[in-house]
């Protein structure tokens, strides 16, 4: 038997960085690995590429000369994205991408990152754009992509690119390499996401260190805009098995207009695939921002409080709040798994706690009050007197969820989880909780 040679998938536009990829070419292959080019250029010629650019147009069911005749760039580029994204689909499910490697300007980037976004976590992913020293949330996603800095613009080989491109190679061959060869260390384990942000860290730092004692594993997802995007994303994905959502403030900057908006599919996932959830009010009592004067003009006046440098805090108003608990329980409603709601009746989060600046008692009970009046009948709800960061409130919390994994192990048969090694597909069943 022959070992699994790690094959590097080079993906972009050969129409526009014909040199940039065939020395990228050459140096993944003097790394050690077997190398596959997937051209998605819109006016390529004929090339080495194995994924040529009319088998990219073909696999999004168009004809590429009539994308390039037609001359409307935006709409070529869309439809190669949609084509480069699914023949990279196709070579690892076939087994032959172990590894991903792109180069490329905005443009460029946008294509090859979205072909990236479409692999699982842990397929080794490397970008180089000159896009890479801004907001590089478009090109990453919730996906583990590495991006580095082209520094030059990409036009050619020369004493910039060549060292950038040349360590680039290199990067990505380690890492394919590594990730071929990779075996975790860690036992099978039942594994939870759970919330956390700064104002919440006591209640989920006590009720994680009670369910790893319980043999689950915790994911812990920073409750910041994208942490909730990506623990949505990895729900979806078949990675988690359960929610313990005790931070549930990316719902207030999706209604407010804050910084750390999930987007609208927050709080979805698990109730769509019926996992276990035990879901809190954690922070909803606030807005995130940036830097003092970036709040927008709209809320100076409002009860502000300066959490670091950079960030800047805003107190909900009890209208928000009224509108956060319907929100709320439209989604939780929409669960098909098991579901408990944990209220923190004195105080949503540390500066929402008795004496602090965030205490607004009336605000919290009319939040409270619209949750309970909306949630279906049948959903379980817990209502304690404690704030969210006492103790007693992250032991009930992660108690009832261990409650409600158990009983639902019980009475579901083991999932099925589908990976491809070494271009097989290995089936395994997710084990439950000691």
């Amino acid at each position: 038997m022959h070992a699994h040679v790690a094959t590097v998938v080079l993906v972009g536009t050969l129409d526009t960085k014909a040199p940039e990829y065939a020395f990228l070419r050459r140096r993944v292959r003097e790394a050690g690995c077997e190398v596959i080019v997937v051209d998605a250029g819109v006016t390529s010629t004929a090339s080495e590429a194995e994924g040529d650019a009319d088998a990219v147009a073909r696999a999004a069911g168009v004809d590429r000369a009539k994308l390039a005749a037609a001359g409307d760039r935006g709409s070529a580029v869309a439809a190669m994205t949609l084509g480069a994204t699914e023949i990279v689909r196709r070579l690892h499910a076939e087994g032959r991408l172990d590894g991903i490697l792109g180069v490329g300007g905005s443009g460029g980037s946008s294509l090859v990152s979205a072909a990236m976004q479409a692999l699982p976590l842990g397929v080794p992913k490397m970008l180089v754009s000159t896009m890479a020293s801004g907001d590089t949330r478009p090109y990453v996603g919730t996906s583990d992509i590495t991006m580095a800095h082209a520094v030059v613009d990409l036009a050619g080989i020369n004493r910039v690119s060549e060292r950038v491109l040349a360590n680039a190679a290199a990067a990505i061959a380690a890492m394919t390499r590594a990730a071929v060869a990779f075996e975790s260390s860690l036992p099978a384990r039942p594994v939870v996401a759970a919330t956390m942000y700064g104002n919440t860290t006591p209640c989920v730092t006590r009720a994680r260190t009670l369910l790893e004692d319980r043999g689950y594993e915790v994911l812990v997802f920073h409750a910041n805009g994208s942490g909730g995007r990506a623990m949505e994303a990895l729900i979806r994905e078949g990675l988690i098995d359960g929610v313990l959502d005790v931070t549930t403030t990316e719902l207030a900057d999706e209604l407010v207009g804050g910084v750390c908006s999930a987007g609208p599919e927050r709080l979805e996932a698990a109730g769509e695939l019926g996992l276990p959830q035990v879901v809190s009010l954690g922070a909803l009592d606030m807005v995130n921002f940036g830097p003092i004067d970036t709040v927008p003009p709209a809320f100076r006046d409002r009860n502000l409080y300066r959490h670091n440098a950079a960030v800047t805090l805003m107190r909900t108003t009890a209208e928000e709040c009224a509108e956060i608990g319907r929100t709320l329980a439209r989604k939780l409603n929409a669960a098909t798994g098991p579901l408990a709601v944990f209220i923190p009746a004195g105080g949503l989060s540390m500066v929402g706690a008795p004496d602090r600046p965030f205490r607004d008692p009336i605000a919290d009970a009319i939040l409270i009050r619209e949750l309970k009046a909306s949630l279906r009948p049948d959903v379980e709800v817990v209502e304690m007197t404690t704030d969210i960061n006492d103790p007693v409130f992250a032991e009930a919390m992660a108690e009832r969820f261990d409650e409600l994994y158990r009983a639902s192990a019980r009475r579901r048969p083991a999932e099925r989880r589908e990976e491809v090694h070494d271009g097989r597909r290995i089936t395994t069943a997710a084990s439950a909780a000691h």
